[in-house]
Formats: structure tokens, C-alpha cells, sequence
């Protein structure tokens, strides 16, 4: 048998080798070879001024709100209920479930946790477990079973004929309880965008669903989601859902409760409206280099929120009108995303240390399965030996013809953005800016 080819970065070729990590990533690219490094600029640490109001007691407010919602009277004694649970790193996602489970419990349900995460954590049970574990939601801090299966029953179908599916174990339950954070999408731009509606359809899909949904690219998102949720919502198994809404600082600003006919309704686009207005931004129109420490699904679906970072490379979208940023850097994988790395095709330069952590498997079956939409955001980027060395990659091709006068901006990743590192071609507007607080030097660090 003749011996194995290899690729440029020592893995072997064919398919086998995208679905398996059991050799790290070999990266022998020399950066100084390619002449294009400049000297890191220095940096300041800048604080952006956000008014934040948290809910002083989220599980309080969990239960006021299932109060509201009446379904204390829907609820007969012993009924199994299932609570969704999805990818994203919600602040107070874990407090949040757990008061849902216990105040079913205090009501007479059988409460049980679902994951709702489409094609994520590998498209397989397991997989989805060690997400949601990875989360902070498992059954020991639960205090509830967590039912996980790929396995969907066609619910019925939309005006087109487009099926929809809904994840067996949640539609064989007496009633669903709808979780999810509502907030603006990261491919497209429409009164229902990321919250309720999309976990039905998407999240309680599973991956048979997520295919189905994203086959028409951006068309399916705009024009199918709510629809698809609704006939969900007409099977009468959707007994409601808590929608959270968190400020720019990410905590937890409000939780609401809506019926189902809110669910894709009224109800939600007010809530997505809020959020958008709560949301975190970054407070330049103009950037040369942005770097990125760290992009996962934690974090957003597409690894880096594409309205933070300006780019939405999806034929046919126009992308956010701002910021505009030259070049982006990312260093390195969320441990919370076990190895997805969707999102880092929105990145122009990357690391050795990121491309090693990639599970290419749970990447690619997450990418195609959103179609069009992913396809674009799950290619490795220019990848490079060390941080310090794609970052002064960057700043050498990032369209300045003086380094030292670069526009650099670093961040944790895309939620955490109230504290900015920058570069002193910045500072001149951070003085200007009347929300935003220069609070001194700061060092590189995390480069090697």
C-alpha cells in the first residue's frame, strides 16, 4: 500500500482526515520568510460607558413571568415538560432553566430538558449533551433529566410545501417550554430574527430542520421561519415562551413571557427591537486591524457576531454599513465551542494554536448545514506560527503605509466589548467620545 499523501500542514488528505483530530495541525510556514511583519503598536485600554439595569433576582422573575403566562392552569399533575436548551453562551442561562424546572416541578409537571440547537455539537446526541454540559446545563445542577436525540417527526408543512420537523422527544412530551435569548441575527435583517420563533424552527429541528430551513439561504430566514414556526405552535404542544433580553454589558435586562400566538408574532419583533437598541457595539466607524481573541458559538452562531465585526459575506446581503474594518485577526477557539469553528472564514488571519483546536467534523457539519449562509464563514484563514506574528502581519498589509499610524483595536470577542485595547492612532477619538473613558497603557499579551 503506497504511503499516505499529506497536505501542506502535515495532516493527511482525503475525508477521513476532516473528521478526526488525533494528529495536531503542523504549521511550519516561517512568518519572516514572507517579509510581513511591523512592529506591534502600543496599546490603551479604554472603557466604553454603558447604563446597565439587571434584573436584580432572575429566578424570581422566571416565575413571575410562567405566572403570568397562566400556565399554571394548563399544567395537569404528572404532565412530562420539556424546556429547551440551546448553544449559546447566555449570561444566565443556567439560573434561568433551573428556575424554569423547579417552578414546573412546584407545579405539578415532570420537567425535562431538551437540547434545541440545530445541527450543533456534531449533529449527534452526544455531542449536544457536551455542549450543553459545557454550558453549565447538565442534570446534576438541573435537577432534571436532559432527553437528548437527532431523531424528528414531520410536524406538517408550510404554504409552499417546505416540511417542518420537531425533535421527537419534545414532541412526544405533553407541552414544550420555549427558552431563548432574542436578539438580532447574524445573517440577515427582518422583524423576526434570532429569539423564539428561530428556536422552534431551527433549535427543535435539529439538524433535519436547520437543513431545511437554510436550503434557500437568507430566502428561508426572511420568508420561512416564522411560518414553519407557527404550524409547530399549531400542533398545541408549545405551551409558551421566556425570551431574555440582555444589555450591551450582557446581563440579564428583562425576561418576558409570551404566548404562543407571540411567539413570531408582535410580541417578539417588539423585544428584538429592544434588544437591537441594547446591543453591543464597537464605537469606531473605521478600523484597520481588529483583533479577536477568542470566537466560538458560545459566543454567536457565526463564532464572531457579524453585526459587531461589519462583515456578512453572504451573496446577494448587504453588510452592516459599519464599522469597516480592513483586516481581522483571531487567535485562538472558546473552549465552551469544543472545536467549532464556524465563523472563522469572517477572519483574514488566524494562528497555529486556533487551527490545532478545530474539529473540522462538528465545523463542516454545522457550515453546510446552514448551505449558502455558512458555506462562506468556514474556511481556515491566512494561518500563521504565533498571535504575534498574524497580528503583525496585520498591521504590516492593513493599508497603511506608516504601521505606527494604524487604526488597531483588540478584544476579548464580540460580547465583551464595555473594555477596548487601541492603538494611539485611536486615542484622538477616544478624547472626542462622550461615552468612552481612557483608562491608561495596557501590554501585549497572549501572543505566542
Amino acid at each position: 500500500m503506497s504511503a499516505q499523501r499529506r497536505c501542506s500542514y502535515g495532516c493527511p488528505t482525503g475525508l477521513t482526515s476532516l473528521y478526526a483530530r488525533e494528529r495536531p495541525m503542523q504549521i511550519t510556514i516561517n512568518s519572516q520568510d514572507l517579509n510581513s511583519e511591523a512592529p506591534l503598536p502600543p496599546l490603551y485600554r479604554v472603557r466604553q460607558r454603558w447604563t446597565s439595569q439587571p434584573i436584580a433576582d432572575v429566578s424570581a422573575a422566571v416565575g413571575a413571568e410562567l405566572e403570568r403566562l397562566g400556565l399554571r392552569e394548563r399544567i395537569s399533575c404528572g404532565q412530562r415538560i420539556a424546556i429547551t436548551a440551546g448553544s449559546r453562551g447566555i449570561r444566565d442561562i443556567v439560573s434561568i432553566t433551573r428556575a424554569a424546572v423547579d417552578w414546573l416541578r412546584a407545579a405539578g409537571a415532570t420537567p425535562f430538558i431538551v437540547p434545541a440547537m440545530g445541527s450543533h455539537g456534531g449533529a449527534t446526541a452526544a455531542g449536544q449533551l457536551k455542549l450543553l454540559a459545557a454550558l453549565g446545563i447538565s442534570e446534576a445542577r438541573m435537577g432534571c433529566p436532559i432527553h437528548s436525540s437527532m431523531e424528528v417527526v414531520q410536524v406538517g408543512s408550510i404554504a409552499d410545501g417546505t416540511p417542518v420537523y420537531m425533535d421527537r422527544i419534545a414532541y412526544e412530551a405533553d407541552g414544550v417550554l420555549v427558552i431563548n435569548r432574542v436578539k438580532a441575527h447574524t445573517s440577515f435583517d427582518g422583524p423576526i430574527e434570532s429569539g423564539l420563533a428561530k428556536m422552534c424552527t431551527v433549535g427543535l429541528g435539529k439538524r433535519q430542520g436547520a437543513e431545511t430551513i437554510h436550503r434557500t439561504a437568507v430566502y428561508g430566514l426572511k420568508h420561512q421561519l416564522v411560518p414553519m414556526a407557527r404550524v409547530m405552535i399549531a400542533t398545541g404542544k408549545i405551551l409558551g415562551g421566556l425570551a431574555i433580553i440582555e444589555d450591551a454589558r450582557e446581563q440579564t435586562t428583562d425576561l418576558v413571557g409570551l404566548p404562543p400566538a407571540e411567539i413570531g408574532g408582535a410580541g417578539e419583533a417588539a423585544l428584538l427591537a429592544r434588544s437591537k437598541q441594547l446591543m453591543a457595539r464597537l464605537p469606531f466607524h473605521q478600523i484597520d486591524v481588529l483583533v479577536v481573541d477568542e470566537l466560538g458559538k458560545n459566543i454567536s452562531g457565526t463564532g464572531m457576531d457579524t453585526n459587531v465585526i461589519g462583515r456578512l459575506p453572504i451573496p446577494g446581503e448587504p453588510p452592516p454599513a459599519t464599522p469597516v474594518i480592513n483586516v481581522i485577526v483571531v487567535l485562538d477557539l472558546s473552549e465552551a465551542t469544543q472545536g467549532n469553528a464556524n465563523g472563522m472564514g469572517l477572519a483574514d488571519i488566524t494562528t497555529a494554536r486556533l487551527a490545532s483546536k478545530v474539529d473540522f467534523h462538528a465545523t463542516y457539519v454545522n457550515v453546510l448545514t446552514a448551505g449558502l449562509v455558512g458555506l462562506c464563514k468556514g474556511g481556515l484563514p491566512i494561518t500563521l506560527p504565533t498571535g504575534h506574528a498574524a497580528v503583525a502581519t496585520a498591521v504590516k498589509v492593513c493599508g497603511r503605509a506608516d504601521p505606527a499610524a494604524a487604526r488597531l483595536v483588540r478584544i476579548k470577542n464580540t460580547l465583551l466589548l464595555e473594555e477596548l485595547l487601541v492603538s494611539p492612532a485611536l486615542l484622538p477619538e477616544v478624547a472626542a467620545h462622550p461615552d468612552l473613558e481612557l483608562l491608561g497603557p495596557a501590554p501585549w499579551e497572549g501572543l505566542d
